[in-house]
């Protein structure tokens, strides 16, 4: 079984995105040449990433009009919707996963292959953390508060359980901390 890694920057009061709609200029604090090379080292390691339709939308329509090593890498790579409402992917190497978001990605995380990646998406990861379909947050603690904004994790009925299992600061001040989804 493929495993569900989720990779996302995160400020230090819990947002993955300001108050309106990709505003990730918070990123900037964080982003530099380490958090490049990551992001391409990560990048080896996926053999699907996985959206929902609103982050499959922005990241559509950013990289494929950009171009570089990430670009690439982000183009080339297989990727899956998660929605009940597109019609059509028209990004490079997409595909639609249609009806109850955990039970297609309950399916896909069976497929054969490298492991699903998860960024942005913070509506889906919600379903996904909640049906236990979660192996594994990646997170660029970026040293930030923004004071409002879309928040990574929702409210949850019970406590969720992480595991620290590494840590990697970056000369921007950021830290990538890792995660085991469990006890």
């Amino acid at each position: 079984m493929r495993r569900l890694v989720v990779w996302n920057l995160m400020t230090l009061d819990g947002y993955f995105e300001g108050k309106s709609p990709w505003d990730l200029a918070f990123h900037e604090a964080v982003w530099g040449d380490e958090l490049a090379a990551f992001s391409l080292e990560q990048g080896k390691e996926i053999g699907t990433l996985l959206f929902g339709r609103r982050t499959y939308e922005g990241m559509a329509g950013h990289w494929s009009k950009a171009t570089g090593p990430t670009a690439d890498m982000m183009n080339s790579i297989e990727k899956a919707v998660a929605t009940r409402t597109l019609e059509e992917a028209t990004w490079n190497n997409t595909r639609l996963l249609k009806g109850e978001a955990a039970e297609a990605v309950r399916a896909l995380k069976m497929e054969e292959g490298k492991d699903v990646y998860v960024m942005g998406s913070a509506d889906l990861l919600d379903t996904l953390l909640k049906a236990g379909l979660v192996d594994e947050y990646r997170i660029c603690l970026a040293p930030v508060v923004l004071g409002g904004g879309n928040p990574l994790f929702k409210p949850q009925d019970q406590q969720v359980k992480m595991t620290l299992i590494g840590t990697r600061p970056l000369k921007t001040g950021g830290v990538v901390l890792t995660y085991t989804v469990g006890g």
